[in-house]
């Protein structure tokens, strides 16, 4: 990252810890997107993601990731899973 921050925050595995808590299926996840299948497994395995899809996610999940990650935007710890 520039200006020498590094950030250890993975939002894919954040995403696939929530989602996993509440049981969903991928092809639940995939229709509410309005993606197939391999796009989901893909955001899993992203550490970076758009934030327009990030609000979108987090609406479907009902979970506010974007509130997990102010802690690292703020210079903080983290203070969500993984």
């Amino acid at each position: 990252m520039k200006n020498g921050l590094e950030m250890d925050i993975h939002i894919g595995e954040m995403i696939k810890s929530e989602f996993d808590r509440q049981g969903r299926k991928v092809t639940w996840f995939a229709e509410q997107l309005k993606c197939n299948r391999s796009n989901v497994y893909s955001i899993f395995s992203r550490k970076n993601i758009d934030v327009e899809m990030l609000i979108l996610i987090s609406r479907v999940l009902g979970h506010n990731f974007l509130q997990d990650i102010v802690p690292w935007a703020e210079g903080g710890e983290k203070s969500g899973n993984v």
